[in-house]
């Protein structure tokens, strides 16, 4: 190979490692809780199930004190309201405050996502039924749909969904792989939120109004309502494990 060749290809390889690095994913910082992580379940106007619904990790609603359908739904956990504090199905009578937090804490992380502003990625309208997606932050300025078949979700890192409108999964799971886990993903949704019957979902969903969950579907992450209720019916969520969690 003579000197020719080899600073050729030094420029090209170069050039190819500048195109990787401009089309990179920035990496997104994850989404603090707060005092909402120890919740599965949280709402600001009560939580109403039907069915043999099991969630593990906390329940919570406030200002609501409306807790309904548990049993025979079970949470392995505590269910919090303002006048009322339940573990194993034993409820004692006591004013406390620990929804309340979870809500107001709720509200700075559904604003901190809402606010992300670092190379978004336009889904604006779409179905994301059939693709694969990478850690970044996503963005649709209207609806979004997740309809038909499966979203995976591929890669180590924080996932944001920003949806301006609301948020609607049928017939579709979600898929984590290559180190992809549930509490690094958030969909802000800036409506409602619902997940069709007998649907597979994961990460955690910071509605601004409600969150329903249909028959058979399970959810690994949170359902947390900001300003309306939470809606179950024979379903299984589970809260993920992480760091801070």
């Amino acid at each position: 190979m003579n000197k020719i060749t080899s600073l050729l290809l030094c420029a090209v390889f170069t050039l190819c490692l500048t195109a990787a690095n401009l089309t990179a994913a920035p990496t997104q910082k994850t989404v603090d809780l707060g005092n909402a992580a120890h919740f599965a379940v949280l709402s600001y106007a009560g939580v109403t199930n039907a069915g043999d619904s099991v969630i593990t990790g906390d329940l919570g609603t406030s200002p609501s004190t409306s807790v309904t359908g548990f049993p025979p739904g079970k949470v392995i956990g505590t269910i919090f309201t303002p006048t009322e504090v339940c573990t194993y199905g034993v409820c004692k009578s006591m004013k406390n405050d620990v929804a309340a937090l979870g809500e107001s804490s709720l509200l700075v992380a559904y604003l901190d996502a809402e606010g992300r502003t670092l190379d978004p990625v336009d889904v604006t309208g779409e179905n994301l039924a059939g693709k694969t997606l990478t850690p970044g932050l996503y963005k649709s300025t209207s609806t979004l749909e997740i309809a038909g078949g499966d979203l995976t979700l591929s890669g180590n890192g924080v996932y944001i969904f920003q949806v301006t409108s609301g948020l609607t999964v049928s017939t579709a799971k979600v898929i984590l792989k290559d180190g992809a886990t549930a509490e690094n993903v958030f969909w802000q949704v800036g409506s409602s939120a619902t997940l069709g019957t007998y649907c597979v979902f994961e990460g955690n969903i910071l509605a601004y109004s409600s969150v329903t969950i249909a028959t058979g579907t399970t959810l690994n992450g949170r359902a947390l309502a900001l300003n309306g209720d939470v809606t179950l019916e024979d379903n299984d969520i589970t809260k993920p494990n992480g760091p801070g969690f």
